[in-house]
């Protein structure tokens, strides 16, 4: 048979980024990602979530991270014969649209977005999610990331939406929807509040003023006599002081000291004034109750208040164990003064600034009031002591305001009436790492509290509840289109603001009209409905959609552990009693080369698609997937990508490069094997070991064992097989061609799911040409088989490879050339004497050394002469 019916050449050279843009076109045309879901139908199935992005931004290569794990997962499964289908999405709602519209649009608020139009507004929403998918398309075929781009979700479209609608209607039928008037974190710029998973990705370290306070007393025992002291570092919400709280069991006393009387726990009387003070009397925390005392500031009106009231949570680990009140901007506050049926004084509007025309802070934003007042509280000679105060305070996570804890009706999700399920959902689910289930993520479920789920915000999901006008406890939770077509009458094709706003009904024999809430819905919820959404089930696809629940697998970065990982399991709890997925990567984030997060402003960011460009979108995935544990930090540049297309991709090329030179001039045709040497024999069994562990690897999430093992034979093949064994493929040996060929075969399939490309085209030259499938994607994951793995054998050689290694390192200490010939070597290791001869041949030939003698020394011991 002539060399043209059997290999394809491989250059010995390769320019990685031309070849993989030549196998996207191949991809394209033979449409090879379409035709390995079709061959797998009828396989089983496995599912995968694709989490979706946003795509009003431009991709980086952070995008680069999660895509090649969403990549490499689904195709070894693809390849094991597992039906996989990878439906792509786009995160459409929520504020970060918004505020980037606005900024174009030059609009600084909310008054200005209702003046410009809603609907217009929206419209221009619209357009910025998908302005930049074209965009995340184009990376995503560069770094050969296969998705379902033709079929791809929207959040925003009415069929999502639609099913979005059904999943609260589950959940409001359930009475765990309710509306509330709480305190809650509040984005003043913004003008909405924030759920606690957005609010835990937002904190900065701040100084602050830590200001302890004197409250005079004016009843009691000590009325007139002595001080409350009170410590805070929001001297901002003094204004609104309401009352203070103490704790009922714990011991509290009249310390005299050279300020002044003062009342503080006594655990911390010592911490607060030193220790010269003198105690005059003791008092348990219940017995300070309802004892008066003037407030700090008269700037807004306030009746009935301004008392001691008894609460559980005050501690004694910091501060003076008295606790000052504000019920508008504290949630413990808030339940307390409620308990002592206390007025709710809240002169901050929801803008962040106090009422103009107030005294000393009017018009002032929140946190500017800071310094007016602790000045007058010194000024008036209130002010104990002030000391500046660096802590983590919750900011916007999408404009960097500070947050507020501010009271407003708001409606919410009764999640902390599902938490043994959550628990319970989340001990059922592999988290990879491990420590996430009982760690971030545990403790996370553990201190949940009910899920904030309204924005009072313009684009996004609208919350489907009408409410009738003149009963306002009569409210009906709309789950379709088509039901509030039945109550209404009106045909409704968009679904967002303000045309659904704009739909009535009436009920017959019920006076009044139901109107919507006016709230959209916190976009998190939008994205954890997607295992179900992104069907529009249940009026829409449902048994596709109910077989695909739950996820096999999804990944993100580690940050979604509050975010995309609790939104899934909280919505699929909250609806199906049942957790969305049962494996969970999590990513650890990308830095640039110096170790700094990587942003326009420090000049540090990679480009991917010019970063494939330059060293191979291969060099890239390897690097995300292989170079260290996954939900670590890790530095990528131009340094490390060179080195892995050099010593792991270039390498691998080689090899094929080699067997198809040699068995084209040998004429040499796949089925011709000869007498395997023990190398031949080593380097199949090899071949067949790694696959066992690649496949248990990958079975459990873990790519860099996957690719320290990979890399590994790959070099075992290169510089110890191909180089041992050079002079039978000079001569045509058929049994090194036929053994390389296997080994290849294996390897090839092995390493097709993380570096795609290089594998296509070495599939391309050597295997397709020979009459297997067209496309390494489309071939059988490779079955270790173990008649074959020889540990006997593999030890052996690894034996004679490290006394080769201790021989060159024994040369070099001698300054002796590597050429030069040894007259004798002097072994002593455990093993050697049972060696065949044939491996020790090789010793032999590697050190060129004529001869050798085992040596009487301990068998831990090896010499040279």
């Amino acid at each position: 048979m002539s060399s043209s019916a059997s290999y394809d050449a491989l250059p010995a050279h390769v320019d990685l980024p031309a070849l993989e843009r030549a196998v996207i076109e191949s991809w394209r045309e033979s449409k090879v990602f379409q035709r390995s879901i079709d061959a797998t139908a009828s396989g089983p199935a496995w599912t995968f979530y694709e989490g979706p992005p946003t795509a009003n931004g431009m991709p980086g290569t952070h995008h680069v991270e999660a895509r090649v794990f969403k990549d490499v997962f689904p195709r070894f499964r693809t390849m094991k014969g597992y039906h996989v289908p990878r439906r792509a999405g786009w995160d459409c709602h929520g504020l970060p649209v918004e505020l980037a519209v606005e900024k174009e649009l030059g609009f600084t608020g909310k008054p200005d977005i209702e003046a410009y139009g809603i609907a217009e507004f929206n419209e221009k929403c619209r357009e910025n999610v998908q302005r930049h998918v074209d965009a995340f398309e184009a990376m995503s075929e560069r770094m050969g990331y296969w998705a379902d781009y033709e079929h791809a979700y929207w959040t925003m479209t009415p069929d999502y939406v639609e099913s979005v609608w059904w999943a609260l209607k589950q959940i409001f039928d359930k009475g765990l929807l309710v509306e509330d008037y709480r305190v809650a974190p509040y984005c003043p710029r913004c003008g909405t509040g924030l759920s606690d998973h957005e609010v835990a990705q937002g904190y900065e370290d701040v100084t602050d003023p830590s200001v302890y306070v004197r409250f005079p007393l004016t009843s009691g025992p000590w009325a007139g006599k002595a001080d409350l002291l009170v410590w805070t570092t929001t001297p901002w919400t003094l204004v609104s002081n309401t009352a203070v709280a103490v704790h009922p069991d714990v011991s509290y006393i009249v310390a005299l000291a050279d300020e002044g009387a003062f009342v503080v726990a006594e655990d911390l009387a010592e911490s607060v004034l030193g220790d010269t003070f003198q105690i005059a009397a003791r008092y348990s925390g219940r017995e300070l109750e309802r004892w008066h005392y003037q407030r700090p500031f008269e700037i807004v009106p306030l009746e009935g208040a301004n008392f001691v009231l008894l609460a559980d949570y005050v501690t004694t680990t910091d501060g003076t164990g008295l606790v000052h009140q504000a019920p508008a901007f504290g949630a413990e506050d808030l339940a307390n003064c409620r308990a002592y049926d206390l007025p709710v004084v809240k002169p901050i509007t929801d803008d962040g600034h106090f009422e103009s025309g107030l005294p000393m802070v009017g018009s002032l934003f929140f946190k500017d009031a800071d310094e007016p007042l602790v000045a007058d509280l010194r000024a008036r000679g209130l002010l104990f002591r002030h000391v500046p105060y660096t802590h983590s305070y919750p900011h916007c996570w999408r404009c960097h305001t500070p947050l507020m804890y501010y009271a407003l009706p708001a409606w919410y999700i009764r999640t902390t009436a599902i938490k043994d399920r959550l628990l319970a959902e989340n001990e059922a689910t592999n988290w990879f790492p491990a420590t996430i289930k009982n760690g971030r993520y545990g403790d996370w479920l553990n201190n949940n509290i009910d899920w904030s789920l309204s924005r009072d915000r313009f684009w996004g999901t609208p919350l489907p509840v009408w409410r009738n006008d003149e009963d306002p406890s009569r409210m009906i939770c709309v789950g379709s289109l088509a039901e509030l077509r039945e109550l209404s009458g009106v045909e409704l094709d968009d679904p967002h603001r303000p045309f659904v706003d704009d739909v009535t009904f009436t009920r017959p024999g019920e006076s009044g009209t139901y109107r919507r809430v006016p709230q959209v819905i916190d976009a998190w919820f939008d994205s954890g409905s997607m295992p179900f959404a992104q069907f529009g089930a249940p009026y829409r696809n449902a048994d596709e959609a109910r077989a695909a629940y739950p996820a096999d697998f999804i990944c993100e970065a580690i940050d979604q552990t509050r975010g995309w990982f609790y939104s899934l399991m909280a919505v699929g709890t909250l609806v199906f009693d049942q957790s969305s997925y049962r494996n969970v990567v999590c990513l650890g984030h990308i830095l640039a080369e110096d170790g700094r997060k990587m942003s326009k402003h420090l000049g540090n960011i990679l480009e991917p698609i010019s970063l494939m460009d330059q060293h191979g979108a291969d060099a890239l995935r390897w690097f995300m997937a292989c170079t260290g544990s996954p939900w670590s930090a890790r530095r990528v540049g131009h340094k490390v990508l060179e080195e892995i297309a050099s010593k792991v991709i270039r390498t691998y090329w080689s090899v094929a490069s080699f067997q198809s030179l040699y068995a084209r001039a040998n004429e040499w045709t796949p089925g011709t094997d000869g007498e395997r040497t023990l190398l031949d024999r080593w380097a199949l069994a090899e071949a067949h070991r790694v696959a066992a562990e690649v496949d248990a690897a990958l079975e459990s999430f873990d790519t860099a064992r996957a690719g320290k093992v990979l890399g590994g034979y790959v070099d075992d093949l290169s510089n110890w097989y191909v180089r041992r064994s050079r002079r039978r493929f000079w001569a045509g040996d058929p049994a090194a061609l036929s053994t390389l060929h296997a080994c290849l075969d294996v390897l090839t399939r092995l390493l097709a799911p993380l570096v795609p490309f290089v594998t296509e085209r070495v599939w391309g030259a050597l295997f397709a040409s020979t009459g297997a499938v067209d496309s390494v994607h489309l071939a059988a994951w490779p079955e270790a088989d173990r008649s074959l793995i020889d540990e006997t054998l593999s030890e052996q050689v690894a034996l004679v490879r490290r006394l080769v290694e201790l021989g060159r390192s024994a040369r070099a200490d001698s300054k002796m050339k590597t050429r030069q010939p040894l007259a004798q070597a002097l072994i002593s290791a455990p093993g050697w004497a049972t060696l065949p001869e044939e491996l020790r041949d090789q010793v032999r030939d590697e050190l060129t050394s004529s001869s050798w003698r085992t040596s009487a020394m301990p068998a831990s011991s090896s010499s040279w002469q």
